[in-house]
């Protein structure tokens, strides 16, 4: 895992839009196409803002959600509603992001439909170019929350959550986010600094810590990686 500071979390995300750009570039060169996973919070739409004016060959982009609430459409705590408004400035066709039916009446099933969904885009079983992840001040990452047995997924991709926060979600898994090419964590803020501790340290009893580290990257502020 490779950790890199910064001064604040504007700074983070510009610097976290800059690498998600050079990891486009080079999928696309590579493969014809970069498949890229995103979390939602406040950061990351700044992240998302700041990626729109950076050089990415957006034809070959595809862009899925880690996770999403139980809401209706348009509502504010939809991830896909940020997502869409942080890159209403990239060119990026509707059919480019990919989004949890999180809106379907069996949600057991649209799990599966959105793994289908992920196994089409990115062959069977799926690997994804890149994992944009944040981390919780409770050690949650995605919608992999504490003592949910969610995390205890370990043969489907996508994933239905009991109630957290007031609301179910739908997230990926550990299977998925494991499988990916790269990891890159986002994390600021002076509350999550005993979890990224840990994080940095494997520990395995927060559900973050779960995540494999050897093609990790973690852009964090200086209130959130301490001293």
């Amino acid at each position: 895992m490779e950790i890199k500071n910064f001064p604040d979390a504007e700074t983070v995300a510009r610097e976290a839009a800059k690498f998600i750009a050079a990891e486009a570039r080079l999928a696309v060169a590579a493969r014809g196409k970069f498949l890229f996973a995103v979390s939602g919070g406040k950061t990351p739409w700044q992240m998302l803002r700041a990626l729109a004016g950076e050089s990415v060959p957006w034809a070959g982009v595809h862009i899925v959600q880690v996770d999403e609430r139980i809401a209706p459409a348009g509502h504010a705590d939809r991830n896909l509603t940020h997502l869409r408004e942080s890159l209403k400035a990239a060119p990026l066709r509707a059919e480019q992001i990919h989004a949890m039916p999180v809106e379907e009446t069996n949600l057991e099933a649209a799990a599966a439909d959105y793994a289908k969904t992920l196994a089409q885009l990115a062959g069977a079983p799926p690997v994804l170019d890149l994992i944009h992840l944040g981390l919780g001040a409770d050690g949650h990452t995605a919608s992999l929350v504490p003592n949910d047995p969610v995390l205890q997924v370990s043969d489907c991709d996508v994933a239905l959550t009991k109630i957290y926060q007031q609301r179910r979600r739908l997230t990926l898994t550990y299977p998925l986010i494991n499988r990916a090419r790269k990891i890159l964590w986002v994390v600021t803020g002076v509350e999550k600094l005993e979890m990224l501790a840990r994080l940095q340290t494997g520990d395995v009893s927060i559900p973050a810590g779960k995540i494999i580290s050897a093609n990790a990257l973690v852009l964090a502020d200086f209130a959130a990686a301490g001293k």
